[in-house]
């Protein structure tokens, strides 16, 4: 390898680091915009049945595909209890 070909490539390197920096923290945001949404709407079904301790199927599947959602995006812990205390409450038909 010459010295020119070795400083094209650091060249390019760069390039494509100036590329992939921006769309990297963009996904970042991106993450963290979606849990905080997954977050919301578990939190809004829970106030929504906090009281009765009863929840119907299809909002029980769908609490359960968002925590799912949640948790593969490293959602933290504290959605762990709300998920926890949900799950046994009665499931209507």
């Amino acid at each position: 390898m010459t010295l020119s070909t070795i400083v094209a490539f650091i060249a390019e390197v760069g390039v494509l680091a100036g590329v992939i920096v921006p769309v990297w923290a963009s996904l970042k945001k991106i993450k963290e915009g979606t849990k905080c949404q997954l977050r919301s709407e578990m939190l809004r079904i829970y106030y929504h049945h906090r009281e009765d301790e009863r929840i119907r199927q299809y909002e029980m599947e769908n609490f359960i595909m968002l925590y799912e959602a949640y948790k593969a995006l490293k959602g933290n812990s504290f959605i762990d209890k709300i998920h926890d205390e949900v799950t046994k409450w009665d499931v209507l038909s």
